[in-house]
């Protein structure tokens, strides 16, 4: 089978990468198309992926996110024109792999993780053939959006990626560590929301040695830039705790065992909720107690092994749906 899978954030490229190492792995065609963003082209270095670059990552304002959505829409519609189509496409939840290839008859299989991006969800959601998802995630999510199948799997995403995950090592670390990751700012479902990374980072430098992972670049104007690119879940294995307002960094240190605190309002998600309650070291809190809570957990490595092993890797239900899929 010929399977087309796009990333449009660094996590939909890890995603990407360890679906297209099992797909490969069983014979079949992996197409890995990917965007122009600050996290997507130079982690794919990382993996060992060299994924098509199709189009580009601006959010400055509506309109051009519309504009580069639809030149992306436009360039993938020429790609796959004629008999050159894949037999099933798989996201998480890329909204142009979703217009694209609802258009062109093309199969869709499609996991997600987040309610709270309405935008995202409205224009994915409902052209899937089957939606993957954690069994954290309530009915009422996919059926508000006319998911036509669902499949839950034990677990949450970012198990694909971390369960047979071997950190590289990273130089001149000085200890203790303490990883704070800012809001994602220019995303759709973050907008009003206040960006206060920096200020709790100087309040924990007390505690130890901060790295500031930052979304963009120190300006926040060119959004396909970075000063550099950091392979955050090899940061978190050897940070001494994490502090975010994104969940995916927090929830690759809690699945490694490393004390990881998931603050905003975004933080009391069903799959973060799900880790806390299989016992996992996520802590999910308010700014105010976040001291308090760093104080009590920093340095204290937990063994989340027997835990890990007890989730499903989506990948294996990922593969299982899309070599089912009749074409």
């Amino acid at each position: 089978m010929r399977v087309w899978y796009d990333a449009c954030t660094g996590k939909h490229t890890r995603y990407g990468a360890a679906i297209g190492k099992r797909l490969r792995k069983e014979g079949h065609e992996f197409i890995f198309t990917t965007r122009e963003h600050p996290d997507t082209v130079p982690l794919a270095k990382i993996l060992g992926e060299k994924p098509i670059v199709v189009g580009k990552y601006n959010p400055s304002t509506l309109a051009s996110r519309l504009e580069e959505s639809a030149e992306r829409v436009i360039e993938f519609a020429k790609m796959f024109e004629g008999d050159n189509k894949p037999d099933v496409a798989v996201a998480h939840q890329s909204v142009e792999l979703c217009r694209t290839a609802f258009g062109l008859g093309i199969p869709i299989v499609l996991t997600a993780d987040t309610p709270h991006a309405l935008a995202t969800n409205r224009l994915t959601i409902p052209f899937a053939h089957t939606v993957v998802v954690s069994e954290a995630l309530p009915k009422s999510f996919t059926k508000q959006y006319c998911a036509r199948k669902v499949v839950p799997f034990k677990g949450v995403d970012e198990v694909a990626w971390i369960k047979c995950f071997k950190p590289s090592k990273i130089p001149d670390l000085k200890k203790p560590l303490i990883v704070v990751r800012q809001i994602e700012t220019k995303a759709a479902y973050a907008q009003e929301k206040m960006d206060n990374a920096k200020s709790l980072a100087d309040q924990l430098a007390e505690l130890g040695n901060i790295h500031l992972i930052e979304r963009y670049n120190a300006e926040g104007e060119r959004f396909s830039e970075k000063p550099c690119f950091e392979d955050s879940a090899s940061l978190v294995a050897s940070a001494d705790l994490v502090v975010s307002y994104g969940g995916t960094i927090a929830r690759e240190a809690a699945l490694q065992g490393v004390p990881s605190i998931a603050i905003s309002d975004m933080a009391k998600t069903c799959v973060n909720r799900y880790l806390v309650q299989k016992d996992f070291p996520m802590f999910i809190t308010t700014e105010q107690k976040v001291m308090g809570l760093a104080k009590k957990y920093l340095g204290k490595k937990f063994d989340v092994q027997d835990k890990l092993a007890e989730l499903e890797n989506p990948v294996d239900v990922i593969q299982k749906v899309v070599e089912n899929i009749k074409v």
